[in-house]
């Protein structure tokens, strides 16, 4: 929870967090070592040079310090945990469902379990899908297009071994389906990221909520001309307000055109922890504001009420999330 000098309480779901183990020993292969180094420096060339980790701090949390990182220090009232697997570049996977089910089993009542399909896995990967229902009661899921798996280095939405998985998925009630469409990390392929398959697997899945995690980045005008047309598809922030200190006038300008485009009730927070902490961009967030042209295109400014929204209470209504009275749009004068 967020207090304002005011006294104005903010509920705050960080709906994109990982508890991931990159240190050397979990590092299979040269692509491994690459692709934790590009991720730490986003976060050297994004971060306030007093909130910076070390390389080690960097590598691996653990859940004791991600619990001090989001609950404590954080402002992070419920955490949405997302799995990326990677087990080609990291022996024991970079982030599975069952590290974040640590962190859960901490923390039951502030951690959000989500699950991760790889659609190239086939039958045997939704027999899997259909276990992790069973143990986890997972109602979303996780999809990172551009992952390395054998011989592929990605795929899209649109392949006719996808939309099974889609299929299951509204069988069992998990609705919730996350898509990693963002910045290529070092060595995954620029192209797998494309966000311009999302149309077509919402448009087919009306039913299905999809968070598009990173917004498409660097594609925002793909990705809000898309998210437009298409009721289901959220925009998930990650990484988008990590540029709110470095890039203040490249963050407006993000924040504006998926405002014009999706307005401010499917916009989510994600502090994509542990690329940085959600301390900082949560303060320095609540202190934005739009000057005047960029609130008249945007259609808003980002009042107390829209930051609402979007640090938490759009997430809190997708997942079912109970909402102290005092902390909600509908909170007592």
């Amino acid at each position: 929870m967020y207090v304002t000098e005011n006294g104005d309480k903010i509920f705050v779901v960080d709906a994109h967090c990982h508890v991931w183990d990159a240190r050397p020993e979990n590092i299979r292969n040269r692509n491994g070592q690459m692709f934790i180094d590009t991720f730490y420096g986003a976060h050297k060339a994004m971060t306030p040079a007093n909130q910076m980790w070390t390389a080690e701090e960097f590598a691996w949390q653990g859940i004791d310090k991600a619990a001090k990182d989001l609950f404590v220090d954080g402002y992070v009232d419920v955490a949405v945990m997302l799995p990326v697997y990677l087990r080609d570049f990291f022996i024991n996977g970079f982030n599975t469902t069952e590290q974040c089910s640590a962190f859960k089993k901490l923390h039951p009542e502030k951690v959000i379990l989500n699950g991760r399909i790889d659609p190239r896995d086939g039958p045997l990967g939704i027999k899997q899908l259909e276990r992790d229902v069973e143990q986890w009661g997972i109602t979303g899921v996780k999809l990172y297009t551009g992952e390395w798996k054998g011989a592929s280095r990605g795929y899209s939405m649109k392949d006719p071994f996808v939309q099974p998985y889609m299929d299951r998925c509204l069988e069992l009630g998990v609705r919730k389906i996350h898509i990693h469409k963002g910045p290529t990390t070092y060595p995954l392929d620029y192209d797998a990221f494309d966000v311009r398959d999302i149309d077509y697997i919402a448009t087919n899945n009306p039913d299905l909520t999809f968070i598009i995690d990173h917004c498409g980045m660097p594609r925002i005008d793909d990705f809000c001309f898309i998210a437009g047309q298409e009721s289901n598809v959220y925009a998930g922030l990650a990484l988008i307000p990590s540029y709110i200190h470095a890039r203040p006038k490249y963050f407006a300008k993000m924040m504006c055109d998926m405002l014009f485009y999706l307005g401010p009730d499917r916009l989510l927070f994600g502090s994509d922890y542990a690329i940085t902490s959600p301390n900082w961009i949560i303060e320095k967030f609540m202190e934005f504001e739009f000057d005047e042209e960029t609130a008249r295109e945007a259609g808003t400014h980002l009042t107390l009420d829209v930051k609402r929204k979007i640090l938490g209470l759009n997430a809190a209504k997708l997942y079912g999330i109970d909402v102290p009275a005092d902390q909600s749009l509908e909170k007592a004068a």
